[in-house]
């Protein structure tokens, strides 16, 4: 038998697979018959719904059926609603359930309903979710309990604290509960950086059967913590700057002193990331203006907090030192703990991790097990990173730094605001623009040589569906400004096809006031075709499902903030029992996303970086890294060819600016014919660069010391054209140049 965890190596056609299409539709029937006499069936598929309903009743041999209605089963905002909500409406609403899915109930109350749905209106719930653990949830709640009872059982007053490492879509709120139910807590404090995240604390206890009896409180819930029922477990929600904050007295705020009275069992710091968070956040954020960026950092890791601890980095003391209230244990729950891992602040023994690669292993490993069950990790898209090296006359325009890289905050500088912001390289922008759909000619004419057509994100049939929406990340208002104004030139026809959505600047609003524009221009997702442009905004915290694709179009220092806001487009987008007959089924709407950087070394040496930072442990990069890009491969164009990247290569261009592999392929290429001797001389001089070339099957058929044989036989040449201008060339002089120039083109050619 196979093993599931060994992933074969993808191929081009693999990468850039085709997206599917499919759309969820609500469907009502009725039959004329007495039986079903005022009754409709209110069922769902992804499938033309004639057929559907045709497929139901054959077996039967119904001919008596009228499809009395056939919507789209999506809201306004872009989620999806199921039959089973419809249904659960009517009932709420007082309309008799008959059997399984027949309701008695008219058409326009089906609409109705829908109607309900479509503008966001939520159905109250209780605890009807029964879903179980996932294996890594309970490992997680197994290995926590082991380490809190080992500390506890050497020292009954201690206070031990353990380290969650996990990625988004884990399910850390539900896990946490499953611990606090495991320890059969009954007083239970979360404490976040981000208020924002409220929303998943609360449903996941008032929703799951798990959590019956549970009482849920927190600022925006109001009630009295004081009058609660002590029979009964309680969690606490509210953010460091309400709960820990003093007046301006340095006393406790006087409603949260019952805080400080109580006696808890569990304190979660949750999106906990140490003081790289609050680098990360500026980082993220420093393209908008000061003003903005401030308001959007301080919401992103509580700058209220300065006044309890100026570097939160020093939390390796004991916690009362911060926080004076008293519990049993402390968990942290963060999802890039980079600096945590490598100062040493938990030991192995204290954390458990579950990254991007532990997702995607499991993904893959439960398709091969279980081909035929519903994989819990199948939504989950796998991510692609290509790079795209621009051509010469661009890097000419911003290059610098080590490797003399291109610097995107350069070429994408802009001045000015509103309608008239303008980039400094509009020209040079607009050729960026059209490369990028394939339509710059220059580019198109040398590519002819090659023969090759490489996959640009707007050309590429391939690509161009998760393009349908895609975020494009620039360094500053100024550029966000002058990109929305050049797309909507007249010119630039193709572009006018695209809603361009200006997520950047105080008119944009702060935190997530910046989402419902996107929410109302993305709609469904399945009709429009949009564009975000940011510098900071909507790339942390927030879930748009049908982001499929997002552009690198600045520099970012840390594979912290470059990972932050890449994992914005591998938010899960399906529908779940897509055709309303079978709970196990999911439709997958998008199975990959894309990341696109315009600036290869630096990209991929932020891979690189992100790579060995998941694995503090591994001694060897490349193997960290191999084992990151086995589910994220990368596609690198280098001006000639797409070449798919393993792990050795993407440490020589991180560490070095280019690989053998890339090397090899542009020495095979024909774009390659203009190679002169400065070039030449550079490769000969270094051992490592002769080394490289050396292991390529063309060069070595050249013979031995071709390079020296190249240099002296084209400078001979250089020097009789240029005595041949003086008109000074003897008869031996003439036969011998018209002898060795050709031999030299020929060996130029073939290198």
């Amino acid at each position: 038998m196979s093993n599931p965890n060994i992933v074969s190596k993808p191929t081009i056609e693999d990468i850039l697979a085709p997206k599917p299409t499919a759309r969820p539709r609500i469907y009502a029937y009725a039959i004329a018959d007495a039986a079903h006499h005022g009754q409709l069936k209110v069922g769902q598929t992804t499938r033309d719904v004639k057929r559907r309903v045709a497929e139901q009743l054959k077996t039967a041999a119904i001919q008596n059926f009228t499809i009395a209605l056939d919507e789209p089963a999506e809201r306004d905002d872009g989620s999806i609603f199921t039959d089973h909500e419809v249904r659960a409406a009517l009932v709420k609403k007082g309309f008799e359930k008959v059997t399984l899915e027949w309701v008695r109930c008219t058409v326009a109350d089906v609409a109705t309903v829908l109607a309900e749905l479509r503008t966001g209106q939520r159905l109250g719930g209780t605890h009807h979710e029964t879903f179980g653990l996932r294996d890594e949830q309970l490992d997680a709640v197994n290995k926590t309990q082991d380490y809190y009872r080992s500390i506890w059982a050497e020292d009954a007053n201690a206070v031990p604290r353990f380290l969650w490492n996990t990625k988004m879509r884990f399910g850390k709120t539900f896990t946490t509960y499953q611990l606090a139910k495991r320890l059969q807590t009954k007083r239970v404090l979360v404490l976040t950086f981000k208020p924002a995240v409220e929303d998943a604390w609360a449903s996941d206890l008032e929703n799951h059967v798990d959590f019956d009896g549970w009482q849920y409180l927190s600022r925006s819930t109001g009630g009295d913590p004081t009058q609660i029922d002590r029979a009964k477990p309680v969690v606490y929600f509210g953010s460091f700057q309400d709960l820990l904050g003093r007046d301006a007295a340095g006393n406790i705020k006087p409603r949260n002193e019952w805080l400080h009275a109580v006696n808890w069992d569990l304190v979660v710091f949750d999106e906990y990331h140490f003081g790289a968070w609050r680098d990360t956040a500026k980082e993220l954020f420093e393209g908008e203006d000061d003003a903005v960026a401030k308001k959007e950092a301080k919401l992103e890791y509580a700058g209220e907090l300065d006044g309890i601890n100026e570097d939160l980095t020093v939390l390796s003391i004991a916690e009362t030192d911060f926080l004076p209230i008293t519990t049993r244990a402390y968990l942290y729950l963060s999802g890039t703990p980079f600096k945590a891992l490598a100062t040493g602040e938990f030991i192995e023994e204290q954390i458990f991790n579950w990254t991007y690669t532990d997702e995607q292993r499991a993904k893959a490993a439960f398709a091969a097990t279980h081909p035929d069950k519903r994989n819990p990790y199948g939504a989950l898209p796998q991510m692609r990173l290509l790079t795209y090296q621009m051509p010469d006359e661009l890097l000419a325009i911003a290059s610098g730094g080590e490797f003399d890289e291109f610097d995107l905050n350069a070429f994408f500088e802009a001045k000015g605001t509103g309608d008239v912001a303008e980039f400094k390289h509009k020209s040079d922008v607009q050729k960026w623009l059209d490369i990028i759909r394939g339509g710059y000619a220059a580019q198109s004419a040398e590519l002819l040589k090659t023969g090759t057509r490489p996959p640009f994100p707007y050309s590429d049939v391939r690509l161009l569906p998760y393009l349908q929406h895609s975020f494009w990340y620039l360094p500053n208002v100024a550029a966000c400004q002058a990109m929305a104004n050049l797309l909507a030139e007249r010119h630039n026809t193709f572009w006018l096809g695209y809603q361009v959505i200006m997520a950047a600047g105080a008119a944009a609003g702060i935190g997530l006031e910046a989402l419902p524009p996107v929410r109302r221009a993305i709609g469904s997702g399945f009709d429009t075709k949009t564009i975000t442009l940011s510098c900071g905004k909507l790339t942390t915290g927030v879930t748009v499902a049908q982001w499929s694709a997002i552009l690198m179009l600045r520099n970012l220092k840390s594979p912290e903030s470059y990972f932050q806001a890449a994992f914005r487009v591998q938010s899960p987008w399906s529908i779940k029992n897509p055709n309303g007959d079978n709970p196990n089924e999911e439709e997958i709407l998008k199975p990959v996303c894309f990341v696109f950087d315009f600036a290869p070394t630096r990209a991929l040496r932020q891979l690189s970086e992100y790579g060995i930072g998941l694995s503090p442990n591994e001694t060897n990069p490349e193997n960290a890294v191999r084992d990151l890009v086995a589910f994220l491969p990368v596609l690198a164009f280098d001006g000639a060819n797409m070449t798919q990247i393993d792990a050795g290569g993407i440490l020589d261009i991180a560490m070095a600016g280019t690989s053998a592999t890339l090397l090899a392929r542009k020495w095979e290429s024909a774009l390659l014919v203009n190679v002169d001797n400065g070039t030449l001389r550079r490769i000969l001089d270094s051992p490592e660069a002769m080394a490289a070339v050396e292991r390529i099957e063309g060069w070595r058929s050249l013979g031995d010391n071709v390079i020296e044989t190249i240099i002296n036989k084209s400078e001979k040449v250089k020097d009789l054209k240029t005595k041949a201008k003086d008109g000074e060339l003897t008869d031996k002089e003439k036969k011998e140049l018209s002898k060795v120039d050709p031999i030299v083109k020929t060996i130029f050619q073939s290198i």
